[in-house]
């Protein structure tokens, strides 16, 4: 019985490292390209196997990458530690679609490629992911929006800057009391609260914000709130329009018709509903991505029109690979037919995401940069961690139709707030995420 439990126990030790009866479905990413290798838009076919076709796109466009060794990424200890303690007893629903009994850490660390609900099971590890389990505030990141082509001339045809970026989970707490579950939990079934605000530029927009709440209720939609400084007022808004960059936050800027921004279903990756998709499985491969990046802030790519980060090290991963579909049912308003998600096997964070229009055209594109390190930035004196975590240092969508580009920097490369993330330190909590404090941050 002992050496049942410390089997066990082992194995979780050792999660993410091996891949659990998932069978390799493509050869190594090194049959490509091998580390000390510089890919450009001129030998990008080296890469074009290797990346979603999005990604392939911002290459032959311009972004470079230095392919360096692959070294693993290890999970926080209270996050090892709480899915060795719940995970048996997590299920799906007896539709497949919502979860059941689950309390924090990974709710499948085992799965079975065969199993026909592999997809859901992905998706669901993908929400109560490692990198931030209790709550977080990025202080001042910014976005600009540029045309992206290759050796094309760096200019910003619009930026937004934001004071805070944050979000603040109930459940599958791990680091910050109240652990597992916040009491609050069983009265509001909100499995979680995000906020972003005060805008600080463009000036037009300053002040603004957005809030949002995600219920465990797969039948109930999130409640969603801007506040427009323009006119004062608080807006109620639907739901629907969260996977639309353009009207999805309710936060464009009047007449600001360059602004690209990320749609809210894209803020941390894939963040929609989960019961409003269909998930199909379309396997497992060796991919490359970043999850060691070299630079926090990020650095502004020099030979795409500063449409990406680069160059920055990329590295072969193990990426599970998920096409989701909107169902009609409860999404009748989303635009995209359908985004498929390349997530990492040990960050358990898409690395990047393609998604397609209504003609099953490639529409957009999201990439995600992130390292992983004891601190966020390395001049931090306060967001300084017992262990390694992973933190998402840059991101850019890329419309491929147009090649309008949105990259982001997490922190702003102009922050005058030096630690910038701030995960699982208690640094929020809930008061943060109401229309009240909202409208009392804008000036």
């Amino acid at each position: 019985m002992f050496w049942m439990k410390r089997t066990k126990y082992l194995l979780y030790a050792l999660l993410p490292a091996v891949l659990l009866l998932i069978p390799m479905t493509a050869p190594s990413a090194s049959a490509q390209v091998k580390p000390g290798d510089f890919i450009t838009a001129q030998n990008s076919y080296k890469v074009k196997s290797l990346v979603a076709p999005g990604v392939f796109y911002k290459v032959e466009r311009g972004m470079t990458m230095k392919i360096v060794p692959s070294s693993r990424v290890d999970w926080p200890p209270p996050y090892r530690d709480a899915t060795e303690k719940y995970a048996d007893q997590v299920r799906l629903s007896p539709d497949g679609r919502s979860l059941v009994n689950y309390v924090a850490g990974q709710p499948f660390p085992f799965f079975d490629a065969n199993d026909p609900r592999v997809a859901s099971k992905i998706i669901w590890n993908n929400v109560f992911r490692p990198i931030q389990t209790d709550d977080y505030d990025l202080r001042y990141f910014s976005c600009e929006s540029v045309m992206t082509g290759l050796n094309r001339t760096y200019r910003v045809l619009d930026e937004i800057d934001v004071g805070h970026y944050a979000g603040y989970n109930e459940v599958g707490r791990t680091e910050v009391e109240p652990m597992p579950i916040d009491p609050d939990f069983k009265q509001t079934n909100r499995y979680w609260l995000f906020a972003l605000y005060p805008i600080m530029s463009p000036e037009n927009m300053r002040g603004a914000g957005f809030i949002r709440y995600r219920y465990q209720d797969p039948k109930k939609s999130d409640d969603v709130w801007s506040w427009d400084t323009g006119v004062r007022r608080l807006r109620r808004l639907n739901e629907g329009f969260m996977g639309d960059a353009v009207t999805g936050s309710g936060l464009t800027s009047e007449g600001g018709g360059n602004i690209v921004v990320f749609d809210p279903d894209h803020y941390s990756g894939f963040n929609a509903k989960v019961e409003e998709y269909n998930y199909r499985f379309l396997g497992q491969k060796s991919m490359l991505g970043v999850v060691h990046a070299e630079h926090s802030p990020e650095a502004t790519c020099a030979t795409d029109g500063g449409g990406s980060a680069c160059p920055e090290d990329w590295e072969t991963r193990q990426l599970y690979i998920v096409e989701a579909t909107p169902r009609q049912l409860n999404n009748s308003q989303a635009l995209h037919s359908k985004t498929v998600l390349y997530i990492d096997s040990e960050v358990w964070f898409p690395l990047y995401e393609d998604e397609y229009d209504s003609s099953d055209q490639l529409w957009q594109n999201h990439i995600y940069w992130l390292t992983y390190r004891d601190r966020p930035v390395p001049d931090a004196r306060v967001a300084i961690y017992p262990f390694k975590r992973s933190f998402v240092v840059g991101s850019a969508a890329t419309d491929v139709q147009t090649g309008m580009s949105a990259m982001c920097y997490l922190p702003s490369r102009h922050t005058p707030e030096k630690e910038c993330w701030y995960i699982n330190m208690g640094a929020v909590n809930r008061d943060f995420f109401t229309t009240a404090s909202m409208v009392r941050a804008a000036p």
